[in-house]
């Protein structure tokens, strides 16, 4: 398994040993196994058509996140597992699933509200709202006033050593702005095409070739360290 093959002797990590546990779980013949009851296979899920053609709506994310991510029936409640003695899998369940979760479905709102998904390319970067959404729900947080990202402790800390390229400014653009920019360089550049502003480019162009203004310039001011 994973978990024999650490090199060196060392423990384990915790995706080593869910990868094993996942091995451990497999059929041991070739072929695929059907899948059970009441499961859903989250590759189906972001693949099916349907989904699709929901994304646009709050309310089509709900719909989307439930499916993704059934709500098991209710069980008797009992005491979590011990964090340093439980499997990894029972781990994930109880410990990393419960406040993970939560903050995908509020990025997938994010997402939806936003309108990032119908671009092919944006400055959105999940992890960081990811990020920002797990800090500040933080209970150890409490009553403590909302904290951006970028003013998050270990961020500026992490940021210091390792700091990122600048966003494009096509990307920061809004499609507002973005436009008036498009439309402003479009006018401009009719403008140019006309023949009198041909003319008159021309003209300048002459101009400047004929009175060669940096030898004047450069002749003002011989003159006056002269004086």
């Amino acid at each position: 398994t994973r978990c024999e093959m650490a090199e060196g002797g060392r423990a384990p990590s915790l995706w080593e040993r869910v990868c094993a546990e996942y091995e451990a779980e497999q059929p041991k013949f070739p072929g695929v196994p059907e899948p059970k009851q009441g499961s859903v296979s989250l590759e189906a899920g972001l693949l099916h058509p349907s989904h699709t053609e929901q994304f646009g709506s709050a309310s089509a994310a709900d719909t989307v996140v439930k499916e993704l991510f059934p709500t098991p029936e209710a069980a008797p409640v009992t005491e979590p597992p011990d964090p340093k003695t439980c499997s990894a899998k029972e781990y994930i369940e109880h410990y990393i699933f419960p406040v993970l979760l939560p903050g995908i479905a509020e990025l997938l709102h994010h997402v939806m509200k936003k309108k990032y998904h119908e671009r092919k390319r944006t400055s959105f970067n999940a992890c960081d709202f990811l990020t920002e959404w797990l800090y500040n729900n933080n209970p150890k947080r409490k009553d403590e006033p909302f904290t951006k990202f970028f003013s998050i402790p270990f961020v500026k800390d992490w940021l210091k050593d390792h700091p990122r390229r600048p966003v494009p400014l096509s990307l920061l653009l809004s499609e507002e702005a973005a436009s008036i920019i498009i439309q402003s360089f479009w006018r401009g550049y009719r403008v140019r095409c006309s023949d009198e502003i041909q003319e008159l480019r021309q003209w300048q162009k002459q101009l400047r070739e004929k009175n060669n203004i940096r030898e004047t310039v450069k002749q003002f001011w011989a003159k006056q360290e002269a004086k």
